[in-house]
């Protein structure tokens, strides 16, 4: 039987005009600004205007990813659709992709199969220009500061310590390392530099974190773009950059309305890396989301152990969310590979690489419901190859843990795939919880680490290098020891090992350095070798894209 590619489902599913669906969402006229047809941004206004309760707010995450794919986005939107089908009034809530892995390898953001957000060419491409306006905000950044260093330098800041890069939302590993400002006096101050990719830039997190513009521009001021030769911070407050930074971002700030292929209102807003920023949509989107539906669904970027802990532990704390249930997504194909099975392999029954893949599910499902003390369920995306045998394995050690397994079909089937999930959704959501971070702020930072490492990936110890207990303690002489902490740590694994797969033990995490992320508010810890700024590979999704002469465009997954 030959499958329809994403793209193709998408392109044959009518859309309906984005003014119906702001019907839908009960979005006043006065709030739109549309872009087209299909697309619109909401002005944010609607938040202080409303005077409606909130909705539940319900995460989905997932297991510790693999090349298998666990089908985390295409589950959000399938729950969304799947909540609507059952009569609920429900929004969904999703980040933006980056263009750079849409044209590398791990393809885009818009979901797959039969939940999918439309219109997905859109959404995958450039949209409605909201990662060009970070992307601008954080050269006009840049810019202003090697001007101020070329302009005579009143700030006394030291070009060996500027630690603000400029960013390209492109996998562009010759970008990394870059040295600039040469071709003699008039071309600058020479120093070197690199660029990051914008999604893990610190203006991206500011964006996402913002609850206004008064909050946006009072966090861009706080940006410690570099220090000055007798090692104090120098900020974008300083160089008096805020107010133009504020006015490229001001439209951008307003979250993205499009659909769903059943019709469910979705903003689709801002987009952070998980392994080095928060990996949340904006703040701004998921409060729309959850005063204009009685259900807002949404998700955070790779693992439990990276997204959902910086959904709780960051994007619920800075903005006052309590979540109401949490979905933990998770394949039996991808739970094999945890188990030590070869990719090629993951067609044939294997109850023993299973059973041994099972407690990465596990250690996920714990933390939510131990750590974070929310009400869990498992959805497991079923694959035509997975056994009843592999199927009631996951189920019976789910139930040890007093968590429900439910079948999610919602690739084939959307919405009607998801009915089952969405009414056990419900079921949670009417539960109490007494939702708890897994550290206070009030810790140092070295403790704030070392509960995430212990409380969440479940290692033994953190060693920290002689550069970080440097940074760390200039960090707190600098004061800014009381904020969270952001993680910069592979995605394939509780450790910082990527090879270490499954629910690994006895091991020890080590964190290289650390950074401030002032205006986002959080202190960056690096492990092992995060990279900010990704390369393509041998053969890029980008070979497979093109345009047809009416405009349609082929080969976007």
């Amino acid at each position: 039987m030959a499958y329809l590619s994403d793209i193709e489902i998408a392109q044959a599913t009518p859309m309906q005009p984005i003014t119906e669906i702001a019907k839908v969402a009960g979005v006043d006229d006065k709030y739109m600004e549309q872009y087209g047809r299909y697309k619109a941004k909401v002005d944010y206004a609607l938040l202080k205007d409303s005077d409606r309760g909130n909705g539940k707010l319900i995460l989905v995450t997932a297991i510790t990813p693999t090349p298998a794919g666990e089908g985390k986005t295409t589950t959000t939107i399938g729950l969304a659709d799947g909540l609507k089908k059952i009569g609920k009034n429900v929004v969904v809530a999703l980040r933006e992709p980056s263009l750079g892995p849409v044209f590398g390898v791990k393809g885009g953001a818009a979901g797959g199969g039969y939940a999918q957000v439309v219109p997905m060419e859109d959404i995958n491409l450039h949209f409605t220009g909201d990662f060009h306006a970070i992307g601008a905000a954080n050269n006009l950044l840049a810019a202003m500061l090697d001007n101020h260093i070329y302009q005579g330098n009143a700030l006394n800041i030291d070009p060996r310590r500027i630690t603000w890069k400029r960013c390209v939302d492109m996998n562009d590993r010759q970008l990394r390392f870059v040295t600039d400002g040469l071709g003699g006096r008039v071309n600058g101050v020479p120093r070197e530099d690199g660029y990051d990719i914008t999604v893990a830039s610190e203006i991206m997190a500011v964006f996402c974190l913002a609850s206004s513009i008064t909050d946006l521009k009072e966090r861009l001021s706080r940006i410690v773009v570099g220090y000055t030769y007798d090692e104090k911070p120098v900020t974008a407050g300083d160089l008096g950059a805020v107010g133009a930074m504020a006015a490229l971002l001001k439209d951008a700030l307003k979250p993205n309305l499009v659909q769903t292929l059943e019709g469910t209102p979705a903003f689709v807003h801002g987009g952070p890396f998980a392994n080095i920023a928060h990996g949340c949509n904006s703040v701004i989107a998921t409060k729309m989301a959850m005063k204009l539906g009685d259900y807002a669904v949404t998700e955070a970027g790779f693992g439990a152990d990276l997204g959902a802990e910086k959904f709780l532990d960051i994007k619920c704390r800075m903005a006052g969310l309590n979540p109401d249930a949490v979905v933990m997504v998770a394949t039996v194909r991808a739970l094999k590979m945890h188990g030590g099975m070869a990719k090629t392999e993951l067609g044939n029954e294997n109850l023993v690489a299973l059973e041994a893949g099972i407690p990465n599910l596990l250690r996920h499902v714990s933390n939510i419901k131990d750590v974070y003390k929310l009400p869990c369920v498992v959805a497991v995306n079923r694959f035509p190859t997975d056994t009843d045998a592999e199927i009631n394995l996951v189920i019976e050690k789910c139930k040890a843990l007093g968590v429900n397994v439910v079948l999610s079909t919602v690739w084939a089937e959307g919405g009607k795939g998801g009915m089952a999930l969405a009414e056990e959704v419900v079921r949670l959501c009417e539960q109490p919880n007494d939702f708890s971070f897994s550290y206070e702020l009030d810790g140092t930072i070295e403790e704030k680490i070392e509960a995430i490492v212990r409380r969440v990936y479940r290692g033994d110890a953190v060693n920290f290098t002689p550069a970080a207990k440097k940074e760390i303690a200039r960090l707190t002489a600098l004061g800014y020891d009381k904020i969270p902490v952001c993680m910069a740590k592979t995605q394939y694994s509780f450790s910082d090992d990527m090879t270490k797969l499954g629910a690994p033990e006895g091991f020890t995490v080590t964190v290289r350095n650390v950074k401030v992320s002032a205006g986002a508010g959080f202190i960056v810890a690096l492990t092992g070798d995060i990279m900010t700024m990704p390369g393509l590979p041998k053969a890029p999704a980008a070979l497979k894209i093109d345009v047809d002469e009416d405009g349609k465009i082929s080969g976007l997954f």
